[in-house]
């Protein structure tokens, strides 16, 4: 049976759960480059082109290349995000694959958190 877990979630319920959870891994796919012009507080950067590996990793290495916790896989607390919504989809769809089954994209992304915080 399909899961009726949104793979999105909107500005408010990320900033919502940034106030609530001890264990939200806010994952920026972008490249350093864009990550260096502003970023999500609280947010690592994880490459797209790097995510697939980034989650297979055992989690010691995970914990020693990031700096965070690897997350488990039933963690409905792991959101992707980019700078416009499509690249936080990709990586959200590959979570979703290696079974990190309630990931999340943030669609509205850097793009919108940036308008809305007024950066």
């Amino acid at each position: 049976m399909a899961s009726t877990v949104s793979k999105e979630i909107s500005y408010e319920d990320l900033k919502a759960l940034m106030g609530k959870s001890q264990n939200l891994l806010l994952v920026d796919v972008r490249s350093k480059e864009e990550v260096d012009k502003g970023r999500i507080p609280g947010s690592v950067n994880i490459p797209l082109d790097t995510v697939e590996a980034a989650l297979k990793m055992e989690p010691e290495e995970f914990k020693a290349k990031y700096g965070v916790t690897k997350p488990p896989l039933d963690t409905p607390e792991l959101v992707f995000h980019c700078q416009m919504g499509r690249r936080g989809g990709t990586a959200t769809n590959k979570a979703h694959e290696l079974g990190f089954v309630k990931a999340r994209n943030y669609a509205g992304a850097y793009k919108e958190w940036s308008e809305k915080e007024g950066k």
